[in-house]
């Protein structure tokens, strides 16, 4: 599997996709530091929504594979930039996550305003019911 960061909001479900992807049981946990599960980085929401701490995430990136800008279609807010992804040094997918409690016009939002930062490609995944996650992991296994 491609080594890969996953970038977000507070709440946007990275930890979550993070245990999904890893085979791990799905519990909350709240990510305070950088965290490495497997080929997995997991960091906290903060290092997105502060700008002061982005370049961390950009710096840790470099020894990656794959960005993956996670999004939760249900959060009224956006935070990413557009143009963004250009930001790494490195290929930036993006993945909306709670599909499983979204409606249909918050997901089509939701990868509209991912392409718009720069993820391609674009997946939709409920890491608590599973949906979508093979596929995901079909891309981060090439």
């Amino acid at each position: 599997m491609k080594k890969i960061i996953l970038v977000g909001s507070v709440a946007s479900g990275k930890t979550t996709l993070l245990q999904r992807i890893n085979g791990r049981k799905i519990e909350y946990k709240k990510t305070q530091a950088l965290e490495v599960i497997n080929k997995t980085i997991d960091t906290p929401g903060e290092y997105l929504e502060h700008r002061a701490f982005f370049s961390s995430l950009i710096i840790t990136s470099v020894d990656c594979d794959q960005v993956l800008f996670i999004l939760d279609p249900t959060q009224e807010r956006f935070m990413y930039s557009p143009g963004q992804a250009s930001a790494f040094p490195i290929p930036v997918a993006g993945v909306v996550t709670k599909t499983d409690i979204a409606d249909e016009e918050q997901i089509s939002d939701a990868k509209e305003l991912l392409a718009l930062a720069g993820a391609d490609p674009i997946f939709e995944v409920s890491s608590y019911e599973g949906t979508g996650v093979e596929e995901l992991m079909k891309f981060l296994e090439e």
